[in-house]
């Protein structure tokens, strides 16, 4: 009986990959590529940023911060590019190195791109992955079906789904509400 050795990548095999417009990341020693984000993916995220810096206006951007597409390095065999992070004041020192995030972000959102292979990435393969290291809550947007799902990663991984009538909130953001709906306006 044979058995297959794949190998397990790293940071470093990451960060050598070309520069070719594709995406890479690393989960679990595993390399996953993705194209460059379509047009409608940019246009949930432009309004999520917009919704975002609503609600952190009120706040007076005390509590923290939102970053599009940051590198977040996990460990030597995990290493991601979420859509949009949400970092508190108290994490931010702990986690922000350079230019990039050596730790869990307090929210990590993911907006679902086309085709079965990405979806499977970001609905299973990152979960675990964002749990393992202890992201307290992940967003997963599914433009296609207009909705929402909020994991609830540190507090018993409970999932919520949000459909394009409702009003999202946030465990870990005060005060925050969005209408799902808001997030596909173009």
């Amino acid at each position: 009986m044979s058995i297959r050795i794949q190998p397990i990548f790293t940071i470093a095999d990451l960060e050598a990959m070309p520069d070719d417009g594709n995406r890479y990341e690393l989960m679990e020693g595993e390399i996953y590529v993705s194209r460059a984000p379509s047009l409608t993916h940019q246009r949930v995220l432009r309004n999520l940023i917009g919704v975002f810096q609503i609600y952190l206006s009120r706040h007076r951007n005390r509590i923290g911060e939102v970053v599009p597409g940051p590198g977040v390095v996990f460990d030597e065999h995990n290493g991601v590019i979420p859509d949009l992070v949400f970092i508190s004041r108290e994490r931010g020192p702990v986690i922000v190195s350079g230019e990039r995030l050596i730790g869990a972000p307090d929210l990590a959102v993911e907006i679902l791109s086309p085709g079965a292979e990405n979806k499977r990435r970001d609905r299973n393969i990152k979960r675990r992955v964002y749990a393992k290291f202890g992201v307290k809550e992940y967003w997963i947007i599914d433009p296609e079906k207009r909705s929402v799902d909020i994991y609830s990663l540190n507090k018993g991984r409970s999932a919520t789904a949000f459909g394009d009538l409702d009003e999202i909130t946030s465990f870990i953001l005060p005060g925050f509400s969005c209408k799902v709906a808001r997030l596909f306006e173009y």
